[in-house]
């Protein structure tokens, strides 16, 4: 099984041990080396558009400042094409090469749907500075991010890969999910019925759907069986479902200086996250202060958003979501495999950390 190692290429090593190593390679290390992998295909999918449209996804991907200066070490995570590489190497022949064009288009569904939800959000920062809406207009970056989508679906279409076609599906049906879920999170805001079951099921669609066809297009164009790629979907949309769920803790409790984000954004906006959602449908009496205080027109004082926040706290909304969250993971952690001597594979023993990382995030 081919595992991935840094400088875009597919090793039969990685980081120094062989790939049934039982020993965990540190999940800051699998970023890195996927991030490695990934990035000289995406700058290339980049420098294909046209300049102007170019310039404001760059800016977006942390590539180069406003006046388009390069910046040092930009760029996010890389979860997604993360999850993609490490599904091609437990899938199938583990080619986890051929999956690079999966990986890359994953990660510009992502940031189309980031400079969209900056837009609808008007949230001022993004990674710790302004978000492009805010620095090109609104204008731009919503056009930015329709490039980004369709330059996704070019990039596998034009892959050469088998079954281009058929990730090409995957990728369209995966968007159109989304953007039902993005609808369905827009439509909770006018709302004061919103139950438990269907926050959860806006959830999965919002961020659980991206993050399974992450994991089952890797794992397509890794060459795995309709079973192992069926799989490794539903493992991916768990996690994408507990990683929205530690993202909405995070909205409420995170800190400024890791999230790049406000405090408390989230109860200031009055949005129905799963904690809020959790608070609100408790029937305690923290919830029904909170549903008056959420009742209210009047722009949120810093006082309030505390005072939120401790409602949803006493209303039990943030030890819900944490147990729910560390649930989804160890139910997606048995999705994988398991080498029948008691070993993992490198690549099942890194998305098990890489699981265990979204529900970390805030502790």
């Amino acid at each position: 099984m081919t595992t991935v190692g840094s400088g875009g290429a597919a090793t039969e090593d990685t980081a120094g041990r062989s790939p049934t190593d039982t020993g965990h390679r540190p999940v800051a290390a699998v970023l890195a080396a996927c991030r490695d992998t990934v990035t000289p295909a995406q700058r290339a999918a980049i420098d294909s558009l046209p300049g102007s449209v170019r310039h404001v996804a760059g800016y977006h991907l942390g590539w180069w400042d406003a006046d388009g200066t390069p910046v040092p070490d930009g760029g996010g995570k890389a979860v997604r094409p993360a999850l993609a590489l490490l599904s091609a190497g437990v899938a199938g022949a583990g080619q986890v090469q051929d999956a690079v064009p999966a990986a890359v288009a994953v990660e510009l569904v992502h940031d189309f749907s980031l400079l969209h939800d900056d837009v609808m959000d008007r949230d001022p920062t993004r990674r710790h500075r302004p978000t492009a809406w805010s620095v090109f207009g609104i204008g731009p970056a919503i056009l930015a991010g329709d490039a980004l989508l369709a330059l996704a679906a070019d990039v596998l279409a034009g892959s050469g890969h088998p079954a281009a076609g058929q990730g090409v599906r995957m990728l369209t049906t995966t968007v159109q999910e989304l953007v039902e879920g993005q609808m369905s999170d827009l439509a909770f805001e006018r709302r004061t019925d919103v139950g438990l079951a269907e926050c959860l099921d806006m959830a999965e669609a919002k961020t659980g759907s991206l993050l399974g066809c992450a994991c089952s297009l890797g794992a397509l164009f890794g060459g795995g069986r309709p079973d192992e790629v069926a799989r490794l979907r539903r493992f991916g949309r768990d996690i994408g479902l507990a990683f929205q769920v530690v993202d909405d803790l995070l909205g409420i409790w995170g800190d400024p200086r890791t999230t790049g984000k406000p405090a408390g954004s989230d109860l200031r906006r009055r949005k129905k996250s799963l904690p809020v959602i959790v608070a609100l449908t408790s029937g305690r009496p923290a919830g029904r202060e909170l549903a008056a205080l959420y009742r209210g027109d009047a722009e949120l004082s810093d006082a309030d958003v505390s005072r939120a926040a401790a409602l949803v706290e006493h209303a039990g909304g943030r030890a819900w979501c944490r147990t729910k969250a560390d649930a989804l993971v160890a139910d997606a952690l048995d999705l994988l495999p398991v080498g029948g001597d008691g070993t993992e594979p490198a690549a099942v023993s890194d998305l098990h950390e890489l699981a265990r990382l979204l529900v970390r995030r805030d502790r």
